[in-house]
């Protein structure tokens, strides 16, 4: 299979603990990297370790695998620094911080496989929600696992198929979904009602109980039972099957010793000792895993010699505790996977591929695209995307505190040069008033009527905008002005584009930019667009800001500037034409306004995908919009939303901001020479830091 990865990574979750997800992990490892030349591994959440550790999961694929990836590099966050931060409700850095590092391993690989937590511990009554979570603003698909221990057949296929819904309310894909740990008898029984159950997109397997990786190895005792090896260190991995204690007559015992068998006795009882060592040499008797000695009672030295004496010993232990609590130790020993223990793995790879449908898997995985983009993720690419190439930005507006808050933030992260108009000795009193520590060294300040390049400014303003009968006096007195100096300083190439109207009007920021940037020569009408974050994705409204009522050619105009915008920014524009009626039902100038809008995007742009006019219910739900345009491509999937007017876009748009939260990043304004964007007045910082990160990204294209 030589297909070409659309997709980059796969999100293992599991529904409770000690579901077993590590076979998954090893079996997809090895499947995909048949496939494709680098496979990356991550953990978003991992369960504490002592400083100096390593987590085993991640230990185990990357020894095994031998991945050209450090350990602190695989995971995000250590489980109780997930809980504190939750408890100081700091969701939004969790989910920050996860996607940082997920990208950073995702951009190093061809494909990367993201393992789950744990549930154990403080916390895990949340973990289910987290993982759901954290898939989604990855943007990856996911494959669910369950444990068939202990549950009906109805329990398993309830609990998987509850776990499925949770993903899809929430966008995330479900690939497949495993039940682990069953009955192998059952496996066609389960398999067939988890099909019954779930849509036929959902690849379903069941993966038997298998006691060679339930069974914990003499090492996992050990470390269990904090006992010392005495002899048989070379067959620590062995694994223990069943356990038995010797406390009985040797005659007796030796007829209760089975395959693998663990010896659990006291370490006076040399006869046990001996006859158990004995019995695994011979043809006559099973061999068996170890001996676990107990009460910290060593044997004598006679004793200690004559084992020296003998070959091919297995793992002799000694335990500090009685009998009885070693026993019920080692019964409640959880297993797992461990990089040494290579026995383990080659069994859990050998078990992947014979029960899971691998390449019905690996052919979703492969083909599989994201149908979306979360807000978080958009955010990530946005400002991953302006650090590419910085570029200049002027930010006229110099003296007001979500300015200079704004500028801090983006100039730590080295994402963009900036400019400041203004007093340089007003904006260095404004910082000792906020106790806001800029580095003005990584700033430049520029007070207009004081600039080296006011006069030339002024100049190229008068030769521009004298056939308006504006002659120098009146270009120096508009020179003066922080948007005309600022807009000037992006029309001579000064600075690559300007970000204001934090305390400017839209008019004050927009008219330079008219008056002498002017249009692109293939757009009639400047335009603008919001970015609207929602929940689980993000749509482009347009026009919210500029133009009051347009025509139907500039709606044409506005929809297809709108669409080059959103793809400019990642995103595969489906535009929806709203209006108030949908497809051909309805009647109206301003119906047939938009229906003679959305015929001129036709023929301008055909590669577009259009639709309207439509409501806008239709546009966003898919049973709506089946409904009413059964035939449309767009219709219950729509991302670009173009307004009929400026009054219905600009309530639209902040009724959704404010009723749902959604973060509005813009206007963005398109369709002039080069970028220049307004703020709204009451914009925060987070609005000024985001504008200004477009407008690095847009000034790229120029």
């Amino acid at each position: 299979m030589n297909k070409k990865l659309t997709n980059k990574a796969v999100y293992i979750s599991t529904t409770e603990p000690n579901s077993g997800k590590s076979i998954i992990s090893l079996g997809l490892m090895q499947i995909l990297l048949g496939k494709v030349a680098k496979v990356g591994y991550f953990r978003p959440i991992i369960d504490d370790i002592e400083a100096g550790e390593i987590d085993n999961h991640i230990n185990t694929v990357i020894s095994y695998f031998n991945l050209d990836l450090k350990f602190e590099d695989a995971y995000a966050f250590k489980r109780s620094e997930v809980i504190k931060k939750k408890n100081e409700n700091k969701d939004d850095e969790i989910i920050g911080t996860i996607i940082d590092k997920f990208k950073a391993v995702e951009d190093r690989f061809d494909f990367v496989l993201v393992e789950g937590s744990s549930f154990v511990g403080e916390g895990s009554i949340i973990e289910f929600d987290i993982n759901v979570l954290i898939a989604k603003n990855l943007g990856v698909p996911a494959i669910i696992l369950a444990s068939g221990i202990g549950k009906t057949l109805d329990e398993l296929v309830g609990n998987l198929h509850m776990a499925y819904d949770s993903f899809k309310d929430k966008g995330v894909e479900v690939l497949s979904v495993i039940a682990n740990k069953v009955n192998a008898k059952n496996i066609k029984l389960i398999v067939d009602q988890l099909e019954k159950d779930l849509p036929s997109s959902v690849i379903a397997n069941a993966i038997p109980l298998n006691p060679k990786l339930s069974n914990p190895s003499i090492k996992e005792i050990v470390d269990a039972l904090d006992a010392r090896v005495l002899f048989g260190n070379a067959y620590i991995n062995n694994q223990a099957g069943n356990f038995s204690v010797g406390a009985m007559q040797l005659r007796n015992y030796l007829t209760h010793l089975k395959e693998n068998a663990l010896v659990i006795t006291p370490g006076d009882r040399a006869d046990i000792i001996l006859g158990a060592l004995q019995a695994n040499l011979s043809e006559n008797y099973p061999a068996i895993s170890g001996i676990v000695l107990t009460g910290g009672l060593t044997p004598e030295d006679s004793i200690i010699k004559l084992i020296e004496g003998l070959s091919d010993i297995v793992p002799i232990i000694s335990a500090p505790r009685g009998t009885y609590s070693v026993t019920n130790q080692i019964g409640e020993i959880k297993s797992q996977i461990y990089a040494e223990n290579t026995e383990k793995i080659l069994t859990s790879i050998q078990e992947f591929e014979k029960y899971v449908k691998v390449e019905e898997l690996v052919e979703r995985l492969i083909t599989f695209k994201t149908k979306g983009v979360t807000p978080r993720m958009f955010q990530y690419n946005l400002l991953k995307e302006a650090k590419s190439n910085k570029k200049h930005i002027v930010l006229p507006e110099g003296l007001d505190e979500r300015v200079l808050r704004a500028t801090k933030q983006l100039v730590d992260l080295d994402a963009v040069d900036i400019t400041l108009l203004g007093d340089k000795k007003l904006i260095e009193e404004k910082l000792i008033n906020l106790d806001l520590d800029l580095n003005l060294n990584l700033v430049t300040i520029i007070n207009p009527i004081e600039s080296d390049k006011f006069n030339a400014y002024a100049e190229t303003l008068y030769e521009l905008r004298k056939h308006k009968n504006v002659n120098l006096a009146m270009a120096q007195d508009l020179m003066e002005d922080v948007s005309y100096y600022g807009t000037m300083m992006v029309h001579k190439g000064d600075a690559d584009g300007m970000v204001s109207g934090a305390v400017h009007t839209t008019q004050h920021t927009i008219r330079p930019a008219l008056q002498f940037i002017k249009t692109k020569p293939e757009t009639s009408i400047v335009s603008s667009v919001f970015f609207m974050c929602l929940e689980d994705r993000v749509s482009v409204y347009g026009d919210c800001a500029i133009n009051p009522n347009p025509t139907a050619e500039q709606l044409s105009e506005i929809a297809i500037s709108s669409a080059k915008t959103s793809m400019a920014f990642g995103i595969d524009p489906k535009i929806a034409m709203l209006s108030y009626s949908s497809g051909t039902s309805g009647v109206g100038e301003d119906v047939e306004k938009v229906r003679m809008a959305t015929e001129l995007i036709k023929s301008k742009s055909p590669e577009l995908k259009v639709e309207g006019p439509i409501q806008y219910d239709a546009a966003v739900d898919m049973r709506v919009g089946k409904t009413k345009l059964p035939n449309s491509e767009v219709a219950g999937q729509a991302n670009v939303f173009i307004f009929p007017d400026l009054n219905t876009g600009n309530n639209t748009y902040k009724a959704v901001q404010r009723e749902t939260k959604a973060l509005a990043i813009g206007p963005i304004i398109q369709g002039l020479n080069k970028p220049v964007n307004d703020l709204s007045r009451g914009c925060t910082t987070d609005d000024i830091f985001n504008t200004v990160i477009v407008t690095v990204i847009q000034a790229q294209d120029f």
